[in-house]
């Protein structure tokens, strides 16, 4: 079931292959390769964990020389690991500076197409006729100019001060049509707004003199009070 799958992974790879472009291609088999190395790096590493099994294994058994062995076998796979990680790296670089060029490429592309345009749009507007349409325009302005003093020559002192007036009115209108409006009592008459007190609003303070009490006490001499007579009388038995 795995050669199967397998197999068909390689044959869907070959048929992408042959559909890309010979730049494409060529940073497309540049990280198969890659791949591969790092592959190849993992069945190292598995291989130096077995030999530091085996020297152990070989040690206890007594057995120095085949303990020895398994650790020189050791060595060599970690000069082969490091072999894969400096071809690792330069597969990498490679493939940077591939990509990378590519991407250069398509900006030169891009710019090189823009150039055109650029070329065919000055080829379409010339330095006449952008002179010619320059003149034009300040012949119309210089033309309006003429037309506007002709138009402010007829008017009197009196017009230009009736304009005036409008243009204030209107901004009266635009004025008033801008601030809120006064709200309205529940009993639809206009709310009384306060203000505050001035010195009119104050009542006027007496002139005339009040009469001693003192005074009334020695001109009128005091009157007896009579004693109250009951209400009502007994009834009769």
């Amino acid at each position: 079931m795995g050669n199967i799958l397998a197999k068909d992974k390689a044959k869907a790879h070959r048929l992408k292959a042959a559909d890309m472009l010979p730049k494409d291609k060529a940073v497309y088999d540049l990280k198969i390769q890659r791949d591969k190395l790092k592959q190849y790096q993992k069945k190292i590493e598995v291989v130096l964990a077995r030999e530091v099994q085996v020297a152990k294994h070989h040690l206890r058994a007594g057995d120095h020389g085949r303990a020895l062995l398994a650790l020189k076998k050791k060595k060599y796979q970690e000069h082969l690991l490091l072999q894969t990680d400096n071809q690792l790296l330069t597969l990498e670089q490679l493939c940077g500076q591939i990509e990378y060029a590519l991407v250069e490429q398509d900006v030169l592309k891009g710019l090189q197409q823009g150039n055109e345009i650029l070329k065919q749009i000055h080829k379409e507007t010339s330095l006449d006729a952008v002179q010619k349409l320059m003149d034009d325009t300040a012949d119309a302005i210089a033309y309006q100019a003429e037309i506007d003093e002709i138009i402010s020559g007829t008017m009197t002192p009196e017009d230009d001060d009736e304009i005036m007036a409008q243009l204030d009115a209107m901004e009266a209108e635009e004025l008033a049509a801008k601030l809120p409006s006064v709200p309205e009592t529940p009993d639809s008459q206009p709310a009384i707004v306060a203000r505050p007190a001035t010195a009119d609003d104050l009542p006027d303070v007496p002139t005339t003199e009040l009469p001693d009490p003192d005074a009334a006490d020695i001109a009128e001499p005091k009157r007896k009070v009579k004693p109250k007579q009951a209400l009502e009388e007994p009834l009769a038995a």
